[in-house]
């Protein structure tokens, strides 16, 4: 079996994808939601440049996202711990929903990677606790959805 990314470079694009769809997603929930995900992509795509080698993914998570936005955060939900969606920062609440949008929609992308990239993601632009509790929340909802305890 081949890895999903034969190239540096191909995985450098799905990163750096994943960086603009994290953007896209907090703009769109920091402005309100007044608009579709698409709207805001295209908003984005007018003002900032994104690789076209980049675009298919961010159109296909953000797609993803919009599709099951209301089962994503009912799971999401079930695996925080004393914790409620709206009440999280946007930006961790933005990645928690990329992250689980890879994990339960989208199969050509290992689970574990889908976390460890969030995590990633959580480093750069997250306050100091986003990465342990992204990897906690994340890691919950694998669990649960994949009905193992030792994933």
């Amino acid at each position: 079996m081949s890895p999903p990314f034969a190239t540096r470079r191909e995985r450098i694009d799905r990163i750096r994808a994943r960086a603009w769809a994290l953007q896209i997603l907090y703009r769109w929930e920091a402005t309100g939601r007044e608009t579709s995900l698409r709207d805001t992509l295209v908003d984005t795509t007018a003002t900032q440049r994104i690789s076209p080698s980049r675009l298919p993914y961010v159109r296909e998570v953000l797609g993803q996202v919009e599709a099951h936005l209301g089962e994503v955060d009912d799971l999401l939900e079930g695996a925080l711990q004393n914790w409620r969606m709206e009440r999280l920062a946007v930006l961790d609440r933005s990645l928690l929903r990329l992250g689980a949008t890879e994990i339960l929609y989208m199969p050509d992308i290992p689970p574990k990677v889908s976390i460890q990239e969030a995590v990633r993601l959580a480093e750069q632009y997250g306050g100091p606790e986003s990465p342990r509790f992204v990897n906690g929340v994340l890691d919950a909802l694998y669990r649960r959805s994949s009905g193992s305890a030792g994933a």
